[in-house]
């Protein structure tokens, strides 16, 4: 055989080794994320994420549950896939990436829906819209509004949208002040009622039972500087399991069954 014979022989040979395993990549790639559904079914339980820190929305009861309205949709959604539901807690900052690692099969915790998180992740159909406002002390006068922060220490949670929004498009704005992160909103509350930051922002459903419960002495100022939807996130690719989700959301606002879960947690009907 010629030399040039040889190496033709080598080069076919190495081409079509490799088009074997890109073939077998993207047919695992694919089959991953067709069998999602699948395999959620046949392990008869669908692993959720979320905080289990941020009443009314996800928490720990007395009984030391996890409960709230993000459980209850979580709880129902999980019930018409026909499967049991598995809850994980963590911090936030830890979640979406717990999601990538598939610690979790999806993500109930008010995950706002953004084009960032969209290039890394499937969401739902949006199942709650979020007010966020300006949160001070009950005495603070100085601080009205976002315009107001310049020179300030404001408290958001850490690795989510408000802190986002907080140095992407606040401080471009307004000017520096100092962004203080918080694993939980407990604590930037605590923080915030003794004079350790000079403001947060959080939506006042998130917030108002804590504030009713600690007894902190704190309000909401002006008009929300934002509205947020939040939708159940999971790996992207997984359109069975993304198909299945948005139908059990329909079917529960359509017969109602959304609107008493609502009802039970926030006392006014679905604002979306």
């Amino acid at each position: 055989m010629s030399v040039k014979l040889q190496k033709f022989v080598k080069a076919t040979l190495l081409l079509t080794v490799l088009s074997l395993v890109l073939a077998a990549c993207g047919s695992k790639t694919a089959q991953d994320g067709a069998n999602s559904l699948e395999k959620i079914k046949k392990a008869g339980t669908i692993r959720i994420g979320l905080m289990g820190t941020y009443a009314p929305y996800n928490f720990l009861n007395e009984k030391h549950e996890v409960d709230g309205f993000d459980a209850d949709v979580a709880k129902e959604v999980a019930k018409r896939l026909g499967v049991k539901v598995e809850f994980i807690t963590g911090e936030f900052s830890g979640l979406i990436e717990g999601l990538q690692k598939d610690k979790y099969d999806a993500l109930v915790s008010q995950v706002t829906i953004t084009d960032d998180r969209k290039k890394t992740m499937d969401f739902s159909t949006p199942y709650v819209k979020n007010a966020v406002n300006v949160i001070v002390k009950s005495d603070n006068t100085a601080i009205k509004s976002i315009d107001d922060f310049k020179g300030k220490k404001i408290g958001v949670g850490l690795g989510t949208n408000d802190e986002k929004y907080l140095r992407d498009v606040v401080m471009p704005k307004v000017g520096n002040f100092e962004i203080a992160t918080y694993n939980d909103v407990i604590t930037s509350l605590k923080d915030l009622n003794v004079g350790r930051i000079d403001a947060t922002i959080n939506n006042v459903f998130a917030i108002k039972p804590l504030i009713e419960k600690n007894h902190f002495t704190v309000k909401a100022v002006g008009e929300p500087i934002k509205e947020d939807f939040a939708g159940i996130a999971i790996r992207k690719n997984n359109p069975e399991l993304l198909d299945a989700i948005n139908k059990a959301l329909d079917e529960m606002k359509t017969d109602g069954t959304f609107k008493e879960i609502f009802h039970k947690w926030f006392d006014v009907d679905p604002n979306i």
